[in-house]
């Protein structure tokens, strides 16, 4: 029984370590037209590891909307990449980074033009 309870400590403690260790998203504006996500994760990586970068893409035009998310390895390099480069330039425009935020919930979309039960007739 006591190398059960053992086993047990030791797994709260190595989750709980990995917690400790996980990885920070930011949100990043401000974003050049011409940055790709290789150059938004080159640009952070001078500061700490970056695990993922990526620039949200219009889906009618496929053109950057301006906006993307970066996610660093730990809290310190995140803070040092805020830090870094929040009010800075890249490639050409000043950008605005902060940690992200979970998205709001939205309202169901409904699709399309809504006529309601109108069937296009006279009403008097």
């Amino acid at each position: 029984m006591e190398k059960g309870r053992e086993l047990v400590a030791l797994q709260f403690k190595i989750k709980t370590r990995e917690k400790i260790e996980m990885a920070k998203k930011l949100y990043v504006g401000g974003i050049s037209y011409s940055t790709n996500d290789q150059g938004l994760k080159d640009a952070f990586a001078q500061v700490g590891e970056v695990t993922s970068a990526t620039i949200i893409m219009d889906k009618m035009t496929g053109r950057s909307k301006g906006f993307g998310f970066v996610e660093m390895a730990n809290d310190a390099d995140a803070d040092k990449a805020i830090e870094k480069w929040n009010g800075q330039e890249l490639d050409g425009r000043k950008l605005t980074v902060n940690e992200a935020r979970p998205m709001e919930p939205r309202a169901p979309r409904t699709g399309g033009f809504d006529r309601g039960n109108d069937r296009g007739g006279r009403t008097w």
